[in-house]
């Protein structure tokens, strides 16, 4: 029997979203299950002045939103509501609507810490400084020796580099072309870029060897095995 409650929405909101994986995945479920719910994807350039999809947001047909690159910060900061992880890192990947407010979660967080299991790093390397960054380093916290982060864009690098002092922790910030050579040295890669989406991307390091007791933790996920993956 087909679901006869009221149609509702559930967006993914990012720069790219229509290319991404998660309407696919998702909408077929909400059908197989007979449900009026749909799960769009909402493309949102970088830059672009957000005051309009927080109304929109608030329509009475929003259920919530994932959140993807580059707008994990701009989640955080527009909510009504954030959870502590959230507050720690200044980002939020989603955003549920309660009335006329939004409450900001951050579901990346619990996912590396439960991947990591609590596991200590002698070096952790950031490759990319944005939400997903932010949200990695909130669940090393404590468990991490040294963290060296980069992103191609400086100011990036010094906003994370910051975090992360403000963390607790003891952490450099490398050039793009820096980072490359720290790779060999490191226990743990984050990929938080999206290196990786195309086909025939490089791994985010390079082609540097990794030291044999290093882990790859990539954010970038696609129909295909990553370099960043397989060359891990």
């Amino acid at each position: 029997m087909e679901d006869q409650s009221p149609a509702y929405r559930l967006f993914l909101i990012g720069s790219e979203a229509s290319g991404a994986m998660s309407p696919g995945l998702w909408s077929p479920v909400l059908e197989q299950l007979g449900s009026s719910w749909t799960y769009e994807a909402w493309d949102v350039p970088a830059g672009q002045n957000m005051a309009g999809v927080r109304a929109a947001m608030l329509q009475a047909d929003v259920v919530a939103a994932n959140v993807t690159m580059p707008h994990k910060q701009w989640a955080a900061g527009t909510a009504d509501t954030v959870t502590e992880p959230v507050r720690l890192s200044g980002a939020s990947n989603l955003l549920v609507r309660h009335d006329r407010k939004l409450s900001a979660h951050n579901t990346d967080i619990t996912a590396v810490a439960e991947l990591l299991g609590g596991r200590h790093q002698r070096h952790v390397l950031m490759l990319g400084a944005g939400g997903a960054a932010r949200a990695a380093l909130v669940a090393l916290r404590g468990l991490a020796d040294q963290v060296t982060v980069t992103d191609k864009d400086a100011r990036a690098t010094r906003q994370l580099l910051d975090l992360a002092t403000g963390l607790g922790m003891e952490a450099t910030a490398v050039t793009w072309a820096e980072a490359r050579d720290q790779a060999a040295r490191a226990s743990l890669i984050v990929n938080a870029t999206p290196i990786g989406k195309g086909r025939d991307d490089e791994p985010a390091w390079g082609h540097a060897e990794l030291s044999p007791d290093a882990f790859v933790y990539d954010y970038v996920y696609a129909g295909h095995t990553t370099a960043t993956i397989g060359g891990g």
